[in-house]
C-alpha cells in the first residue's frame, strides 16, 4: 500500500509540473504570436510613414537654388550570351540655377514674372543647365516597375533629400516611437527588408528601407516592442490560463492531502485497534482469572480472598466501563450531543475523591498536593469533572519517573473557574504540544511501552468543551507539565 502511494505522489508531481511545462510553452508561444502580430501592424505603419514622407518630398523641393528640374527616364533590357536578361535604368537630371539665369545674388524665391522669364530662357541657354547622369545595373530588380520606382526615388532625392527629421516627424505623428538610421549599402536593396525580433527579453525589430536605390541609400529604423503592452493584450488569456493553473494544481494537491490524511487514519485505526486489544485484554485476564477463582470452591470459603476477588473483579469491570465510555463519548460527531448534568459541586471534596480513586503502581512514589480552596463550589457535571481529572493525573502518573509529585490548584476568575493540575514528569515535546488533543494522537509515547490508546486526552478536551470550557498546556521536556481548565460559570 505504501508503494502505491509513493508512486501515486511521484506520479502526481510528475503531473503537476508536466502541466505547468505544457502551460509555460503554451503561454510562450501566444506572446510569441502577440509579438509577431504586433511586429505587423507596426511595420505596415513603418511602410505608409515611409510612402507618406515621399509623397510629401515629392511636392515640395528642398534646395532653394533649384528653380526647375527637368529629369528623364530610360530602361534598356538586352540578353547576354548566357541568355539571362540584363536591365539597365538610365536616369537623366537637369538642375536649372534660376539666380545664374537671372542674375540674382541673393538667396530667395523667383516671383511669377521672374519665374515665366526663367522659361524663356532656359530654352535659348541649355549650355548652362547642369546635367546630371545616373546609370545603373538593375537586373537585379524583381519587376520592371520596381526599376522603374528606383528612377523616380533617384529623382526625388536629389529635388528633395531623405532626412531622419521628416520621417521622425511622420512616425511620431502616428505613435511611433523609433531609431533612424540613414545608411550607404554595399549593394542595391531593391524592396523593404523586416528584421524580426530575435527575443521575448526586451524585443526589437528593424525595418531596412531604401530610399534612393540607384545610389544604394537606405533607411534603418529600429523599434523596440512594449512587453507591458503586448502583456496587456493577453490580459484576459494571462488570467484565465493563470486561474485554471491554480485551480487545477489545487486539485491536484487537494487529492494528494486527501490520500495523505486517509493513509494517516487508516495507520491511526489500525495502531488504536491493536492498542484497544491490549487494553481490554488485560481486564478481561482479571475477569476470567477471577471468574475461575469464583468456581472453585475451596478457595471461595476463605473470606478474604473471596473479598479480593470480588475486589479485582470489580476493578476489571470498572476499567472496562471507563474504556467504553470513552468510546462511547469520543464518537459523538458533536459536543451538543453529550448530555450534561450539571450541579453545584465543592470542588476540594471532588478532588480528594479523585485521588483516593486512583490506581497507583507499586513501582513508583506518587505523592499528592490538593490545594483546592476548601469552600469552592463548581457548577459542572460530577461525573465528567471526575473523569477530567482522573484522565489527567493517571497521565501525570503513567508519564513521569519513580517520584511523582501532583499539585492540584484552583481558582475562581472572571470567566468562571480556573483549575490547574501541574507534575513534574517527563514532560510534552513543543512540537507534540499543538497535537497531544487529537484523537488517537500518542506523540513520542507512542514509541515507548507505555499502555495507551491515545484518547485520554482528546477525551478531556470533548469533555471540557461540552461544558463550553477551554483547556491548554505548558510543558518543558524533564521538567513537567501543567494543565489549565477554565469552566464558565
Amino acid at each position: 500500500m505504501e508503494k502505491k502511494i509513493k508512486t501515486l505522489y511521484i506520479l502526481s508531481i510528475v503531473a503537476i509540473l508536466a502541466f505547468l511545462g505544457m502551460q509555460v510553452y503554451w503561454l510562450y508561444g501566444r506572446y510569441e504570436y502577440s509579438l509577431s502580430e504586433y511586429e505587423n501592424i507596426q511595420i505596415e505603419n513603418i511602410s505608409n510613414a515611409i510612402t507618406e514622407y515621399n509623397n510629401e518630398r515629392a511636392k515640395h523641393s528642398a534646395v532653394k537654388k533649384i528653380a526647375r528640374t527637368q529629369s528623364s527616364y530610360q530602361m534598356n533590357t538586352d540578353v547576354d550570351s548566357a541568355g539571362n536578361r540584363r536591365r539597365t535604368v538610365t536616369v537623366t537630371t537637369k538642375e536649372i540655377d534660376g539666380r545664374k539665369f537671372l542674375g540674382i545674388a541673393e538667396e530667395r524665391k523667383l516671383t511669377p514674372e521672374e519665374m515665366k522669364k526663367l522659361q524663356e530662357l532656359v530654352m535659348d541657354s541649355l549650355d548652362m543647365v547642369d546635367a546630371k547622369i545616373a546609370t545603373v545595373d538593375a537586373s537585379g530588380a524583381p519587376s520592371d516597375g520596381v526599376a522603374w520606382n528606383a528612377m523616380r526615388n533617384f529623382d526625388n532625392e536629389i529635388q528633395s533629400p531623405f532626412t531622419t527629421e521628416g520621417i521622425d516627424s511622420i512616425l511620431r505623428k502616428g505613435n511611433l516611437n523609433a531609431v533612424i538610421t540613414l545608411v550607404l549599402q554595399d549593394s542595391v536593396t531593391w524592396e523593404p527588408v523586416a528584421i524580426r525580433h530575435s527575443s521575448v527579453v526586451s524585443p526589437r525589430f528593424k525595418v531596412i528601407t531604401p530610399y534612393s536605390e540607384l545610389e544604394k541609400k537606405a533607411v534603418v529604423i529600429e523599434c523596440e516592442i512594449p512587453s507591458s503592452e503586448i502583456l496587456s493584450s493577453m490580459g484576459w488569456t494571462l488570467a484565465l490560463a493563470v486561474v485554471l493553473s491554480l485551480f487545477l494544481i489545487l486539485c491536484l494537491v487537494w487529492q494528494i492531502n486527501t490520500i495523505v490524511r486517509l493513509t494517516r487514519l487508516d495507520k491511526m485505526r489500525n495502531s488504536f485497534i491493536t492498542t484497544m486489544i491490549h487494553e481490554l485484554k488485560r481486564p478481561i485476564s482479571t475477569l476470567k482469572m477471577c471468574v475461575s477463582g469464583i468456581d472453585n470452591d475451596k478457595l471461595m470459603e476463605d473470606a478474604q480472598l473471596r473479598h479480593e476477588l470480588t475486589g479485582e473483579t470489580r476493578k476489571a469491570l470498572d476499567n472496562l466501563s471507563a474504556y467504553f465510555s470513552k468510546l462511547r463519548d469520543i464518537t459523538f460527531n458533536n459536543v451538543d450531543q453529550i448530555p450534561l448534568n450539571v450541579t453545584s459541586i465543592n470542588l476540594f471534596e471532588l478532588v480528594d475523591s479523585v485521588i483516593t480513586s486512583i490506581q497507583l503502581p507499586s513501582s513508583k512514589n506518587v505523592v499528592f498536593e490538593n490545594n483546592v480552596p476548601c469552600k469552592l463550589e463548581v457548577s459542572a457535571d460530577r461525573s465528567h469533572l471526575m473523569n477530567i481529572l482522573t484522565n489527567l493525573i493517571e497521565n501525570a502518573v503513567k508519564y513521569s519517573g519513580e517520584d511523582v509529585m501532583i499539585k492540584i490548584y484552583a481558582e475562581a476568575i472572571s470567566e468562571g473557574i480556573k483549575i490547574l493540575v501541574e507534575d513534574n514528569g517527563n514532560g510534552i515535546a513543543s512540537t507534540d504540544q499543538s497535537k497531544i488533543f487529537n484523537r488517537f494522537y500518542r506523540g513520542k509515547a507512542s514509541t515507548t511501552d507505555i499502555p495507551g490508546m491515545g484518547l485520554g486526552l482528546a477525551y478531556v478536551k470533548l469533555l471540557t468543551d461540552a461544558h463550553g470550557g477551554e483547556i491548554s498546556v505548558e510543558s518543558t521536556e524533564g521538567v513537567g507539565s501543567s494543565f489549565s481548565i477554565k469552566l464558565p460559570q
